[in-house]
């Protein structure tokens, strides 16, 4: 059975700060994505043309929302995360109230039988409903003016973790036809996947299965998963609706093995569920051979051009390249396809021969940007390094330039690897965090731990970056960390002021490969995103640690977490501020230090940033102007999840889940929280 447990539950010793936690087991954070060669980037170069030229079939859809809408996990296909509502503004938003409440009781802790839950699920406000995916995966519709649970639906799925180390969930995907016809079920559906590799359509008024819709209503993806088939296909991540199309990425498990099931997204029409389109990252060659390269985050879409926007992850396994030497120009990058036929349009690849697991992990954000007096159909793509690449989201081409740089190579000590000699560097925006030499080592933590921080750093290789691992000493320093400086939440933008946000994670890892019989004798268990992994198969196992002391103390200096805000006019920085607290042993840091964050920020024409993201379990609001913060609440549990800001009868909402991330920190909820501000009469 489940251990479920009250989101305000603290966990003691176990709360110490973030990931400096000691691991418990891992295997898995999500995936990559690889080649096409080539001769591949030459098609796309050809398919261009013809994937403009049938605009015309495609209905416009404008980046600014002409009415207010939250019906995908990021707000928008655009992934803006961005609604045009006033009634909250920077002026009244500190007599927000919380209106109402829902627990779904799916929860646990891991202490039972049942994994631990992480719940990311965006609210999806649609159908003047509230829906949202739970990690026991169930599907749950809920009148957005009480919370009042209209109905539910259980897939049933099996509570086991098959790719992750936990039960995950990130809520699911809306679709209505055109012109619905009344008194026909299924002309409004709500899909979502489950762990075992299975997507459920529902009828949104009534919670029943489309049985129209693959096999009366359930569409089993895994009978596509016909390579190194060693894990079903999760879906984690709620489908990409664009028109009639549903984009289907997957999740699996990183630094498992070295051949693993290869990237692939589909295109399924969203009535019948028959697949229209495959879309294969990598080579024939390299998905022999390796594998992954999948696309495991949301994915953003320009219905008026007819562009989906993949964020493609890296090849397996993720810390040794020996397998995968030759050119995977898909591999980690920003690819845009033809929405109808699933070619190649442009492709940008972010990290060449990517070794750092350093893959794409959250959908570009697209915007129109006046530059230098021009208008530019900008795609911003965040990455893990903390770069803002800014590019037009037609053809590919920089915005501003990016320079292929010489990057540190290796030692020697790790047989069949051939790194790559440059990477790509964004010159505007600058980097949202200084990867060019060590994070300076953290006093206190230093004098807690008599000296054992600047020892550790002593012992590490770090050159910057890119800096490769290694099999001597402790290790390669890794920073920015492999959940990322900035997370899955990406950006979101204001498109009035043309400011781009986005929140940011400081953390410093450290990463040691072992040869195979080495690695057997080291390997003493892992946690999520740190510990031993074996990429069986490959010459060499790994270790990923974060550099901490006895007491688990961060090693580095504060701040932990930031938010920037950027003048996409310039690129330059507006304002950055700490995010935050940081929270160990029971006792909440200094706001000052800031907060590792996972999730991302909303933000509203009221001038207004809304964000959970933190350790210590608050939802917050910043001013978009000068990043102040404005107002906050507690929540039962780190909410980790993407805000979503909605319009119901006149009234604005800001709905948030708080249901913790064990990456973060072992608190763990089940709360669906939504504000408001109060009613003429009400108190404040």
């Amino acid at each position: 059975m489940a251990t479920k447990v009250s989101a305000t539950r603290r966990f003691g010793m176990a709360a110490a700060l973030a990931l400096f936690i000691t691991p418990t087991p891992l295997l898995a954070q999500e995936q990559s994505s690889d080649q096409a060669d080539a001769a591949a980037q030459a098609a796309a170069d050809q398919q261009q043309d013809s994937a403009q030229a049938d605009q015309a079939s495609h209905k416009p859809i404008p980046l600014v929302p002409e009415k207010p809408t939250w019906d995908s996990f990021h707000g928008q296909l655009n992934a803006q995360k961005y609604s045009p509502l006033k009634q909250i503004t920077a002026d009244n938003v500190g007599q927000l109230k919380k209106v109402w409440e829902f627990h779904t009781g799916d929860v646990s802790d891991g202490s039972g039988d049942v994994p631990a839950t992480v719940w990311s699920a965006t609210p999806v406000f649609a159908n003047d409903t509230i829906y949202i995916g739970t990690p026991f995966y169930r599907l749950i519709a809920l009148d957005p003016g009480t919370g009042k649970e209209k109905w539910s639906f259980n897939t049933q799925a099996p509570k086991k973790a098959l790719t992750q180390p936990v039960l995950k969930n990130r809520g699911v995907a809306y679709w209505q036809a055109d012109n619905p016809v009344e008194g026909e079920p299924c002309q409004k559906i709500v899909y979502m996947g489950t762990v075992d590799a299975k997507l459920y359509a529902v009828d949104a008024d009534t919670g029943k299965l489309c049985k129209g819709f693959a096999d009366n209503g359930v569409l089993n993806v895994n009978k596509w998963n016909d390579t190194h088939a060693k894990w079903p296909l999760s879906l984690l991540q709620p489908p990409t609706v664009v028109g009639d199309h549903l984009l289907l990425g997957w999740a699996g498990m990183d630094w498992a093995y070295e051949q693993a099931p290869p990237g692939t997204v589909w295109s399924i029409n969203a009535r019948t569920g028959k697949r229209e389109w495959t879309f294969n990252a990598l080579s024939d060659e390299m998905r022999q051979k390796s594998g992954t390269a999948n696309v495991w985050t949301q994915m953003s879409a320009d219905e008026e051009h007819g562009l989906v926007y993949l964020p493609v992850s890296s090849p397996s396994p993720n810390y040794w390249g020996g397998n995968r030497t030759e050119k995977a120009p898909l591999a980690t990058s920003t690819t845009a396809l033809d929405v109808d036929t699933g070619k190649v349009v442009w492709s940008r690849q972010w990290v060449h021969h990517d070794v750092w697991d350093y893959d794409i992990n959250s959908a570009p954000t697209l915007m129109n940007i006046t530059v230098d007096g021009k208008e530019i159909p900008a795609l911003v793509q965040a990455t893990k390094q903390g770069f803002l690449f800014v590019v037009n989201r037609l053809t590919g081409e920089d915005v501003w330039p990016i320079e292929e740089r010489p990057v540190p190579q290796g030692d020697g000590s790790v047989k069949g690897e051939k790194l790559s000699p440059t990477q790509p560097f964004p010159t505007r925006p600058k980097p949202l965090m200084d990867q060019s030499k060590k994070p300076e080592v953290w006093g206190l933590a230093d004098a807690v731990g008599g000296g054992q921080c600047s020892r550790l750093w002593d012992k590490l290789d770090y050159r910057g970056m890119y800096t490769p691992p290694t099999t001597k000493g402790e290790g390669a320093m890794a920073y920015p960390d492999s959940a990322g400086g900035v997370q899955w939440g990406g950006v979101a933008f204001d498109p009035e002021s043309q400011t781009a946000i986005v929140n940011t994670s400081h953390i410093v890892q450290y990463v040691k490969l072992y040869d195979r019989e080495a690695y057997e004798k080291a390997d003493s268990g892992s946690g999520n995103e740190s510990g031993f992994a074996p990429q069986k198969g490959a010459p060499y196992g790994m270790r990923l640690m974060v550099a901490r002391n006895w007491l688990g103390m961060p090693c580095w200096k504060p701040p932990f977490g930031e938010m920037v805000a950027i003048d996409m006019h310039t690129g330059d920085v507006k304002w950055r501020h700490p995010v935050g607290a940081s929270q160990q042993y029971g006792f909440f840091m200094p706001e000052s230090w800031g907060s590792p964050t996972i999730g991302g920020p909303a933000v509203t024409a009221g001038g207004v940033v809304f964000i959970g993201a933190s350790m210590d379990a608050k939802v917050r609001a910043y001013s978009l102007k000068t990043g102040k913060e404005l107002w906050s609440d507690q929540a039962e549990a780190p909410a980790v999840a993407n805000p979503s800001v909605y319009e119901y009868k006149g009234r604005e909402y800001v709905a948030f889940v708080a249901g913790g991330n064990t990456i973060l920190k072992d608190q763990v909820g089940d709360q669906v929280v939504v504000y408001a501000l109060p009613k003429d009469g009400e108190d404040d």
